[in-house]
């Protein structure tokens, strides 16, 4: 595999930075993961902790060196790192059970899926289009879909932190997984939290990975987002891969790694 990846974060205005992002790979397959701690539960960034290192501690045992079901991988993968979470809670007596949303992408043979819980975000971008992106499981995103409420809305609307679905609530979460993306060379990935996305239009996003490496590209996004905020911006936090096609060799060329 040949691929770039960068990945940054930013506190914000806030006290303590609860997004959490990573990524692993094998000589076949590559993982991309991030999780947003919720602010307004007990420990979101212990949440978005267990879920970075459940999706990862189980790619590291199923990628031999590539996943032989995607798509049932990732289901299980985030029903996993939910039960984490809830068992988490009950070990340390905590009084509320941590809560994060969480976003994770599978790349292998030149294909992506990937599954999300929350309003965490991932971008699908080819020649300055957006090929896809995950929907919010939150209230607004029900009222634009069902056109009581407009994407202008979605920084002053009074149900936009309002969220139906994440890890570690007392119901089981929705887990919605893509269809296969055939990749090909350039297709970028952007993987987001709302901090990112909630401060940027989607055209600025697609301006930037669109006429910049993503090496460029991540760091001003994420500055820009937290500069934006002020002092109430939220964490912001992005990870972001450009594709750049399976080595027939099955050596693996990350162009750029950052931590």
């Amino acid at each position: 595999m040949q691929f770039s990846v960068y990945q940054q974060t930013h506190i914000g205005g806030r006290k303590v930075n609860q997004d959490r992002m990573g990524y692993s790979f094998t000589r076949d397959a590559l993982l991309l993961v991030l999780a947003d701690g919720m602010g307004g539960h007990l420990a979101g960034e212990v949440a978005a902790t267990i879920a970075l290192q459940t999706l990862s501690m189980m790619f590291r045992m199923q990628a031999k060196p590539y996943v032989k079901k995607p798509e049932r991988f990732l289901e299980e993968a985030l029903t996993q790192a939910h039960w984490d979470i809830l068992a988490y809670a009950e070990t340390h007596k905590l009084p509320e059970t941590p809560r994060t949303t969480v976003v994770a992408c599978l790349v292998q043979h030149n294909c992506a899926v990937w599954a999300h819980c929350g309003d965490s975000r991932l971008y699908w971008l080819r020649r300055n289009q957006v090929l896809a992106r995950t929907r919010d499981h939150s209230h607004l995103e029900h009222l634009i879909e069902r056109g009581k409420a407009t994407e202008a809305d979605r920084n002053t609307h009074p149900d936009r932190n309002k969220l139906w679905n994440c890890l570690g609530a007392s119901q089981a979460p929705k887990i919605d997984i893509s269809r296969q993306a055939s990749l090909e060379p350039g297709d970028t990935l952007l993987l987001c939290s709302d901090g990112l996305w909630g401060m940027l239009p989607e055209t600025e996003i697609v301006h930037r990975l669109s006429t910049s490496t993503i090496v460029q590209a991540v760091p001003d996004m994420v500055a820009m987002a937290a500069a934006i905020g002020g002092a109430r911006a939220d964490n912001t936090t992005a990870l972001a891969i450009t594709w750049q096609g399976a080595d027939a060799s099955g050596a693996v060329s990350p162009g750029v790694i950052s931590t």
